[in-house]
């Protein structure tokens, strides 16, 4: 899939499920839940043990159509060529790292390196970025997106952290791109309610939709 296609997919429900758990077991229930909630856009992060072989397993199983499987936590190039190599449509970073973009950009997939200043997201932009996720978000509240997209009203932000139902619309209408929302949504794991979690992400979408109509 050319990254064109992936974040057209990231942007049309505007929102990745940021995976984040203990073991492979309990990150794959939780891609599961968030599946069958409607979310498409997958993100594995590296803090799960053995998430290269979990997004290498996940990307055998489901079809791009189904669901877009992305790395998430990458610190560098090395481990952004594994996770491609392993079957990751798109690479998302906590901090700006070139080298990480470039070997993303080499293999046409789409990068999502993160930022806290406008120094942070024009260099990100200026290396190839392809959106830059804003993190952590939970520190500047939504009003940080409105208050770039004043300068830089081409800048393709996605906040992640501290992102919930009770703010993800405040979030669409500052002019996020779409949100990364990861605790907020799959929090039912802990006590085994993966249901749960399939009613957050419906919720997320629902709102998200409903912002952007409101915003038309």
């Amino acid at each position: 899939m050319i990254k064109t296609n992936s974040l057209k997919k990231i942007e049309k429900k505007g929102i990745i499920a940021v995976i984040r758990a203990e073991n492979q077991e309990e990150a794959l229930k939780i891609t599961e839940a968030v599946k069958e909630g409607g979310i498409e856009a997958i993100e594995i992060t590296m803090t799960v043990p053995g998430a290269v072989s979990l997004i290498k397993n996940l990307t055998n199983e489901y079809s791009k159509d189904d669901i877009l499987i992305g790395a998430g936590s990458v610190l560098d190039a090395e481990t952004a060529r594994t996770c491609i190599l392993a079957g990751a449509e798109y690479i998302v970073s906590p901090s700006l790292d070139k080298e990480t973009i470039a070997m993303c950009n080499r293999y046409q997939k789409a990068v999502i390196p993160g930022a806290m200043s406008v120094t942070e997201i024009v260099e990100a932009m200026k290396n190839g970025a392809d959106i830059i996720k804003i993190f952590p978000a939970t520190l500047f509240g939504p009003k940080i997106i409105k208050a770039v997209k004043g300068p830089l009203p081409q800048a393709p932000l996605i906040p992640t952290g501290g992102v919930s139902l009770d703010n993800v619309k405040e979030w669409i209408r500052a002019g996020s791109f779409a949100v990364g929302v990861g605790s907020s949504l799959s929090k039912g794991a802990k006590n085994g309610n993966y249901a749960q979690i399939t009613e957050n992400a419906k919720e997320f979408i629902s709102l998200i939709k409903e912002a952007r109509a409101e915003m038309a």
